[in-house]
């Protein structure tokens, strides 16, 4: 699997007041954006080339952030966004012919591309268009059905075979030759072209997915995502490079991005603090899953 693309063009209104400042994919997670996460493990997984579409926010994709990734990227502007189809056909220059992975841009999720690659090579021989990785819930449960084959037979309501299991799609998988080929200019790989394929009485494929996921598309998904990042590495709290957190202040479960300050005195636990931001700390009440923007604005979760 040589070629790749990371859906990056949404608005991300549910997220909303961080991007009003910030694309969802470019999002502070851990030690680095969101999307540079996703490029990490594509290339750890064979891919040599990504494509990345951009609309919201767009000058925020800069020559920097790009130069840091760990594969050439190929960045398409869209004046306005084109769908998850349209943005892989208007991607067709850029990534070649062939099969190619989608990975949502607002989705953290520890997957194994070689795997998920291999598995769609063995299922495309046999008619699948595509393969979805799919996590997996029991019979009638999730977004997806899946057949005895390892099918989809369930989408968005349709049925399309007798199901075996359930599963949530989690925003990745590989689109193959044949579906591409018959992509809208504007539109939705699921509603314009999966389930126009499967209505055809063709075949989609299925590949198990971790259990455990993020599809970060809320402010309480964001910050389980952060926390999810530091329970991996063991870490009680993460504080960047050049980041400076004064003694009276307790850190705790949170992230303090390259360049933060923190200052005052009090607690800060289950936040996230984007890099260059600054926050001053009372000693009242502590500040508790919230995220401080480089612009100073404050959002908090709800209890």
């Amino acid at each position: 699997m040589a070629s790749a693309m990371i859906l990056a063009a949404g608005l991300g209104t549910r997220l909303r007041p961080l991007t009003d400042e910030m694309p969802k994919p470019l999002l502070w997670l851990g030690d680095r954006p969101l999307i540079a996460h996703i490029a990490e493990r594509l290339v750890a997984g064979g891919v040599v080339r990504v494509a990345v579409n951009k609309s919201h926010l767009a000058e925020r994709f800069s020559r920097d952030l790009l130069a840091a990734f760990p594969a050439p990227v190929e960045v398409l502007h869209e004046p306005e966004p084109l769908g998850t189809a349209g943005g892989l056909a208007n991607a067709a220059g850029a990534l070649g012919e062939g099969d190619v992975v989608l990975w949502n841009g607002d989705i953290l999720i520890d997957l194994d591309v070689a795997a998920l690659s291999a598995a769609h090579a063995a299922h495309g021989r046999h008619g699948a268009g595509a393969t979805l990785a799919v996590a997996p819930r029991p019979v009638g449960e999730g977004t997806i059905g899946v057949g005895a084959r390892g099918e989809v037979v369930r989408l968005r309501g349709e049925r399309f075979g007798d199901e075996v299991a359930g599963g949530d799609f989690v925003g990745v998988h590989v689109t193959g030759g044949a579906l591409r080929r018959r992509l809208p200019p504007r539109g939705c790989m699921v509603g314009d072209v999966y389930l126009p394929w499967l209505r055809e009485g063709r075949s989609l494929a299925t590949f198990a997915a971790p259990a455990v996921w993020h599809d970060i598309g809320t402010l309480a998904a964001y910050l389980a995502a952060s926390a999810h990042w530091l329970s991996q590495r063991g870490l009680g709290s993460y504080v960047g490079p050049g980041a400076s957190v004064a003694e009276g202040v307790d850190v705790a479960g949170s992230v303090v991005g390259a360049g933060a300050r923190v200052e005052g005195a009090g607690a800060l636990r289950g936040c996230v603090v984007w890099p260059g931001a600054q926050v001053v700390l009372g000693a009242g009440a502590p500040l508790e899953r919230a995220v401080v923007t480089a612009k100073g604005t404050v959002a908090r979760a709800a209890a």
